[in-house]
């Protein structure tokens, strides 16, 4: 069912009581007014720290207010969002509190565009995977640089955004994860340059994924989902208490396997265990995250001819090796300690360490790989294995006070990461494909090929190192009860190097020396990065709000050392908006002006044949407005949409792509999804959902040569939800429309074609 508020849930639970005609239904009822109880005492005990590290009354840590929240569904005691209590598929209620602000402020008062994407709304769109998410945030498309279909990769505002899990960096962007949802209670999409608060970060944006935390309650459940393409996820979860005073635990397991679309099978095995002690003034935490991934890279994709992708041959054509693989393992142990010293500080210490390594063979993605006569030419194979390691330590004291009438949230923090990244890259050519209209890639084993280090063959064997040191102070101030001003600075200091184990042909150091076996090229570097804002509360429904951030961004990864370690990216960015919530909250927007430049951009570029980074800055200017609406009770409306005008505004070494626009960033992006809860034959518990994705035209480097057209796509589900168990049908691309979702350099990556999947689930 539906509640409209937590006092008319409350009133009606204990009417419920006192006309209740057995035990059960009596027990029922109290249970509602005991969970509204617990809201009514999270709204007036709101933590004044980040709540990423803070238990809550919701599985979500969002402080729900009194007046009407639509589209809230209780589903007895543990909802399909997989935790307990209930859940809101709010994309913008304003009054819940972002774990990325890292001063548990509510998102009416931060002046910055943030959203909070909740795992049910992602449940109910039948996504499995980040990338399913992000739809629902405006501002954002997945693709960009390396976008080679076995990792994530996204731009926000078209500049590249960085993955965070629970606050921590999941490392090299261009060399990421497919981050599945396992465990996962919602998505934080930040806009913007971010470092003053998450340190060296691209400056698109953050996407801090968030975890469930345990309960003190046993609640355990699962789902199954099958569908088209061999495609079987299963999912677990089991929280509850240990027996131990204080000591809860909580485990997530996923596993899912596919043939995939156009043959790209993949599985993965997650399990990721969690234990939350809560000892006098000290909450504990400690989790697990083990991951085995095995996926098949698709770089190639559709090729390139005349300018856009092969229309005359099918979406299940191949052009990549049939040898393509990628395995990645991912083990991340995670400890954090909040202690509430007083009710004036609480400190929180935080610590990860993370193991990440890859091993791959996949197609070399240059704009050499081309058709040329009918044939496919320029065709490689790259033989990878990557080992990164890191640890970040973090010490955030987070201090609650006044000066006068003026509050004060006041977030100080010292960081310190160490990251090593031991790489090794070989390169074989491929045969041509005789026939690029009837593609079949001749080479049929291993054995046949020659992998080789020079230059025409790209290649290295490294070790990178980066040591980041990091102090940041930022004040979420309440001038008033309408005015709100938050400032933030951080000075970093990073020492970051790069040791060559064999000589390579056609590389050059910082210094432009070439780069020499044994012989370390560093940097040492100390960017100032800063944030300022505020937001005022003109009306009841109406905020206006500006912003101006500063950032900077360590070159340093495994894929830009051709020339060493570049100098640090930075990004400029100026915001303004207005926030509303108008008709009782029954209807959110939130909309945006931005302005963003981003310099000293590492981009990869073929040059005569061989693979070379340049650097070259960057501008993007745009607007975007983000709807949730409740039309009726039982009618739930998301939309979002961006303009930007993304382009490369310098470039010393080619001047011709002035002008141009970056790899992967499109002008137009829209997305739109809305679902009905009703009864059949006085049964409730139906929903109907349907949903439209749009992306306009995007380049596959900054020449603007090679390009993908814009796509429409239509999405469907419908679904029964009882008490403890649920199905659900969602139908991908309905109409089964040709689309291509990210542009690399040699062709484009395909979108699949018409599927559904079948999800049944059940909690308890």
């Amino acid at each position: 069912m539906s509640i409209r508020n937590a006092r008319s849930a409350a009133r009606l639970a204990c009417a419920c009581v006192r006309d209740a005609a057995d035990v059960r239904l009596a027990a029922l009822c109290m249970g509602i007014a005991f969970a509204q109880s617990g809201w009514a005492q999270s709204q007036e005990q709101a933590p004044s720290v980040a709540p990423s590290a803070t238990p809550s009354a919701t599985s979500s840590g969002a402080t729900l207010p009194d007046a009407t929240l639509p589209a809230i569904h209780v589903q007895g005691s543990a909802p399909t969002g997989y935790g307990p209590l209930v859940e809101t598929d709010r994309v913008n209620d304003p009054r819940q509190r972002a774990a990325s602000s890292k001063t548990g402020t509510r998102l009416e008062d931060l002046p910055a565009s943030v959203q909070v994407i909740p795992r049910q709304l992602v449940n109910e769109q039948g996504g499995t995977m980040l990338r399913d998410a992000i739809t629902n945030a405006s501002g954002v498309n997945y693709g960009g640089q390396d976008s080679k279909g076995y990792y994530d990769h996204f731009l926000i505002r078209g500049l590249n955004a960085q993955v965070y899990e629970d606050g921590f960096s999941d490392g090299d962007e261009l060399s990421g994860i497919s981050h599945s949802l396992n465990g996962v209670e919602r998505v934080e999409v930040v806009e913007g340059p971010g470092s003053a608060l998450f340190g060296s970060g691209p400056p698109g944006g953050t996407l801090n994924i968030v975890h469930y935390t345990p309960s003190p309650d046993l609640h355990y459940g699962g789902s199954v989902q099958a569908g088209s393409f061999g495609t079987v996820t299963n999912t677990a979860y089991i929280t509850g208490p240990t027996g131990i005073s204080g000591l809860n635990y909580r485990i997530d397991g996923t596993f899912s396997r596919t043939d995939g679309f156009r043959d790209l099978a993949s599985r993965d095995y997650e399990v990721r265990p969690e234990l939350q002690w809560q000892l006098g003034k000290h909450t504990i935490q400690f989790s697990l995250d083990l991951r085995d991934i095995h996926e098949t890279p698709d770089s190639y994709g559709i090729i390139y001819f005349h300018g856009s992708p092969l229309s005359t041959v099918s979406r299940d054509a191949k052009f990549s090796t049939p040898f393509a693989t990628a395995k990645q393992t991912y083990v991340r142990p995670t400890i954090s300690d909040q202690w509430r010293v007083n009710d004036i500080l609480t400190i929180n210490n935080r610590f990860s360490y993370l193991h990440r390594s890859l091993d791959a063979l996949t197609n070399g993605d240059s704009t050499s790989t081309k058709i040329s006569d009918g044939e496919v030419v320029g065709r490689q194979l790259r033989q990878q294995d990557d080992s990164d390691n890191s640890f970040d330590y973090q010490l955030e004291p987070v201090w609650k006070f006044a000066t006068g009438s003026v509050g004060h949230t006041l977030l100080t923090g010292f960081e310190y990461q160490h990251q090593t990244i031991d790489t090794e890259r070989t390169t074989a050519d491929l045969p041509n494909i005789p026939d690029a209209f009837n593609p079949v890639p001749p080479e049929t084993s291993l054995g046949q090929l020659a992998f080789l280090c020079d230059a025409k063959h790209s290649c290295d064997n490294d070790n990178l190192v980066a040591n980041y040191y990091s102090v940041y102070a930022t004040d979420q101030i309440d001038v008033t009860d309408k005015l709100k001003v938050r400032a933030g600075v951080r000075q970093d200091w990073w020492d970051t190097s790069l040791t060559p184990n064999i000589s390579v042909p056609g590389r050059f150091g910082t210094n432009g020396q070439p780069l020499l076996a044994g012989v370390t090229d560093s940097r040492n570097d100390a960017p100032v990065s800063w944030n300022i804002g505020a937001l005022y509360k003109l009306l009841p429904w109406m905020s206006p709000y500006f912003g101006i951030s500063k950032s900077h961004f360590a070159n340093f990864n495994s894929e830009n050392t051709q020339n060493g370690i570049g100098a640090p990216e930075s990004a400029l960015q100026y915001e303004v908006g207005v926030k509303f919530s108008l008709l009782n909250e029954r209807l959110i927007l939130n909309t945006a002006l931005f302005d963003v430049k981003r310099d000293n951009v590492a981009a990869l570029q073929t040059v005569n044949g061989v693979e070379s980074v340049v650097f070259d800055s960057q501008k993007t200017r745009g607007a975007e407005a983000s709807i949730d609406a409740a039309l009726t009770s039982h009618w739930h409306v998301i939309a979002n949409f961006t303009a930007q005008d993304p382009v490369i505004t310098d470039n010393p070494q080619g001047i011709a792509s002035v002008g141009n626009r970056p790899q992967g960033a499109p002008a137009y992006i829209g997305n739109l999804w809305s679902t009905y809860d009703f009864s059949i034959d006085g049964i409730p518990g139906f929903h109907v959902g349907a949903g439209v994705n749009y992306v306009a035209k995007t380049y596959s480097d900054i020449t603007n040569v090679n390009s993908i057209p814009s796509y429409v796509i239509t999405n469907a589900a419908f679904g029964y939800e009882a008490s403890r168990w649920g199905i659900d049908l969602n139908v991908h691309n309905l109409f089964d429309r040709r689309y291509y979702v990210a542009a690399n350099a040699a062709g484009a990556f395909v979108g699949e074609s018409l599927s559904a999947v079948v999800n049944v689930h059940a909690n308890f």
